[in-house]
């Protein structure tokens, strides 16, 4: 097959209720995909990086969600990229690797020479045409993503031995729990279809195994409370593991930044990275002092069109602000996300945090986190409809929606 006609397929894990709740408060009433990092929804930042896919025929987005969340979002996303996105909801789940395979008919409609596979809470520069012509280049059945980390991260994820050559995945094992590698797995990948063949075996086996142990039935009841379902599949531990040094898997190595997009605070760390990524891809996107007229800019800061912002105020490094803002004259705001419909009234300071939609903030107050990305109460988040008083001071804290605070508060996580 020529590489005019071949298609490629791209696939997106979006994840959905059954997880997400270290995102709480601000995925009480919006699906964790759709919270804006650099003032677009996190989904949009794997799904524009499709868009330098050669002869790319559809995209699907794979979740837990109602159809309802994501409707909206998918047709105007399938119109603004002028590729065909469509959502595909798991009714229960079936392991990272099963989910793709329960939607095979779908995936392989438009009969994709190739397959790519993502997952929505990863921050990175998404590399795709780079990993395409290097999975070319190996001739295996797949190429992950990999990235060498410091030792004490890498027991967090994926870890990996690669052969320095060929760049074959010779090893894989997740979470270890004792050091393997500084190479991690990134959750993305690229795959030839014959990837369903792997998931399928991976079925099979598992059944061969469940019908092998036969077991008093004291012990069936107890192994069923462990065991997984036979349709449950997982990447990692059923695909990946298995058929490392069989060359069929290869490793793509990027040297450009990567997070995993696990908490509010490091969705802030990746909104900073995203922001300035714009530099490069979307300076359109960025905000610019505009001479004696607009605010202060400092750093890279994103404005949506339909914001307002005091010519007295100052914003940036690191701020992202949502459709319908008001921002008031004389304040300060460094290193946040403030989403739709907020007021922050004037000479208030915003600092490290994240401002939940529709909430306000009263004069001469401020909103602070210490800036710790990692910690629980590391930066300062506000719910939905939260009001700050006028010279309130509230400092590492989280408030969960529609509570109104009159009295100054730190450290504490108010309900």
């Amino acid at each position: 097959m020529g590489s005019s006609e071949e298609r490629i397929v791209a696939v997106i894990m979006v994840g959905g209720p059954t997880k997400g709740t270290r995102f709480r408060p601000l995925s009480l009433n919006t699906p964790k995909p759709l919270i804006p990092l650099a003032g677009m929804p996190m989904v949009h930042h794997p799904l524009s990086a499709c868009r330098s896919i050669p002869n790319l025929a559809q995209i699907y987005l794979i979740g837990f969600y109602e159809d309802r969340e994501f409707a909206m979002y998918v047709s105007s996303i399938s119109h603004e990229l002028r590729v065909p996105v469509r959502y595909l909801k798991e009714e229960k789940p079936h392991g990272s690797a099963g989910g793709l395979y329960s939607f095979r008919d779908y995936i392989m409609e438009d009969n994709p020479s190739h397959i790519f596979l993502l997952n929505c809470d990863v921050c990175c520069s998404f590399p795709l045409p780079e990993m395409l012509e290097a999975h070319k280049t190996y001739g295996g059945m797949g190429t992950m993503l990999v990235i060498k980390v410091s030792a004490e991260l890498a027991s967090q994820f994926g870890e990996l031995v690669a052969d320095p050559v060929t760049k074959e995945l010779l090893h894989y094992t997740e979470k270890p729990e004792t050091f393997v590698s500084d190479l991690i797995n990134c959750g993305v990948y690229i795959f030839t279809p014959d990837i369903f063949t792997a998931i399928q075996d991976a079925f099979i086996q598992r059944k061969d195994r469940a019908n092998l142990r036969r077991m008093t039935s004291f012990e069936a009841l107890q192994s069923a409370t462990k065991a997984l379902p036979a349709d449950y599949v997982r990447l990692d531990q059923d695909i990946l593991s298995p058929l490392a040094g069989k060359k069929e898997l290869y490793t793509y190595e990027t040297r450009d930044f990567w997070e995993q997009i696990k908490t509010p605070g490091m969705s802030l760390k990746c909104s900073e990275l995203y922001l300035s990524q714009y530099r490069h891809t979307s300076p359109h996107l960025l905000a610019r002092s505009n001479g004696t007229k607009g605010a202060t800019i400092i750093g890279d800061v994103y404005i949506h069109p339909s914001a307002k912002v005091h010519p007295s105020a100052k914003i940036g490094p690191n701020v992202s602000i949502s459709a319908n803002a008001r921002i008031g004259a004389g304040v300060r705001l460094i290193s946040c996300i403030i989403l739709d419909d907020v007021e922050i009234k004037e000479n208030a300071e915003v600092i490290h945090s994240i401002v939940g939609w529709k909430s306000s903030i009263g004069k001469w107050s401020r909103v602070q986190g210490e800036g710790d990305y990692n910690a629980k109460l590391g930066i300062t988040i506000l719910g939905e409809a939260v009001g700050v008083e006028d010279e309130v001071v509230v400092i590492n804290s989280i408030v969960l929606p529609n509570k109104t605070l009159n009295v100054s508060v730190q450290e504490e996580i108010i309900l």
